[in-house]
């Protein structure tokens, strides 16, 4: 009966043990497809952009503002990709512009958006390529 009871230990580990490898090996490789393929160091809102830089980086711009500008730095870019700044005012969706990161250590891109005269709370989504939010910033208009 031992005999028995040892062989039929054997043929379920044999079994088992390469499942769960398998399914280990799945579970990093799907990680590893959804790792991110690049860090956010600065994402925020200002006035104007010189120089490459942002200028005027405040959280509440006057009524008057005509226009403003989401600022990104992405650092450790793993391959080339896109992202896409996605403009809220209150909850409604008031544009996308989708934008170029090339594969480095660093690149420095904006997207801007005219005001039209609108108050009240603004965001600005950043999404990655394949759609997921990475990060957002929010701002008032006054």
């Amino acid at each position: 009966m031992k005999k028995y009871s040892a062989c039929l230990l054997a043929m379920i580990l044999l079994t088992v043990v390469p499942a769960v490898a398998n399914a280990a090996a799945a579970l990093q490789a799907t990680a590893e497809m959804n790792a991110p393929v690049f860090s956010v160091a600065r994402m925020l809102i200002a006035g104007s952009i010189e120089s490459r830089e942002p200028v005027g980086a405040v959280s509440v711009y006057a009524s008057s503002t005509e226009k403003v500008f989401c600022f990104l730095e992405a650092t450790d870019i793993t391959e080339d990709t896109e992202v896409s700044f996605v403009w809220y005012h209150e909850d409604r969706e008031m544009a996308v512009v989708t934008l170029p990161l090339k594969k480095g250590q660093k690149w420095r891109t904006y997207s801007s958006k005219k005001l039209g005269g609108l108050t009240g709370s603004w965001k600005v989504e950043l999404h990655d390529a394949g759609g997921d939010v990475i990060l957002d910033v929010g701002f008032i208009v006054e």
